[in-house]
Parts: structure tokens; sequence; C-alpha cells
């Protein structure tokens, strides 16, 4: 995903608001959990896609779906809920994921793309930094 246009459409940016008033002072912790959870769900789903194995794809692919729309990342949780959808039916039907393979390997970059808006987003330092020292 590149240029600005792709990178503000990865966040709802009014459901991020919402999530920031209504989580107030406990906002940037859970946001660290997202973030956490989030490495481990992509790896868990990345490591499910290598062995073929659709049961161990559900539920992180279920959690990230969660967690993400919290955060107003609602490309991400869509992406995760069409992997948990894959998996749930190839569990179903005994079949390997294969058909998953397209959107696991999407994940990952969009994952990372969408934590450092939010994280930049959260952190209005980090958005401040390269002001300081510049000079008119």
């Amino acid at each position: 995903m590149n240029g600005s246009l792709a990178n503000q459409s990865l966040v709802n940016w009014t459901s991020f608001a919402q999530a920031r008033a209504e989580l107030g002072v406990n906002f940037v912790r859970i946001l660290g959990y997202f973030k956490e959870d989030g490495v481990k769900s992509v790896g868990q789903i990345e490591a499910a896609m290598r062995d073929q194995n659709a049961a161990t794809m559900v539920i992180p692919a279920h959690t990230l779906k969660g967690e993400s729309r919290q955060f107003g990342a609602e490309p991400l949780s869509d992406i995760a809920e069409t992997i948990e959808q894959i998996a749930r039916g190839c569990v179903e039907r005994h079949d390997p994921p294969s058909e998953a393979l397209e959107h696991v390997v999407k994940l990952r970059p969009m994952f990372e793309s969408t934590l450092e808006l939010l994280e930049k987003e959260s952190n209005p330092l980090v958005a401040r930094k390269p002001v300081f020292g510049r000079r008119a």
C-alpha cells in the first residue's frame, strides 16, 4: 500500500476517535495489547497457512478481526474475517486452506501499515519529532 490516500483508507478515523474516547486513559495500553496480539495472530495465521492447517487458522483470525474492528482498522478486520470464514469452511469440508493464501499474503503488510498509522495517531509526539530542530 503506497501513498497517503491508500494509507488513510486503512483506518476509519471516526471509529478510532470513538475507541480512544471510550477507552480513555487505558487507550495506549490496550493499543499495545492489540500490537502484541496482532503480531502473534499474524504469525499464527502464516504458520497455519504453511502447515495447511485450517483449524489452527480460525482463532487467530477471529481475534485479529475483533481487535482490528475495535480500533477502526476495518480493511484489516475484513481480511481477517475473510481468512476466518475460509478457514471455518475448510475445517467443515476437511480441506486445506489453499484458497486463503492470497489473503494471508496481504495480511502482514496490511497489519504493519495499519499499526504504524494507529501508533502515529495515538502518540502525537511521534508525528511532531521531525518538526523540532528545523530552522525556518
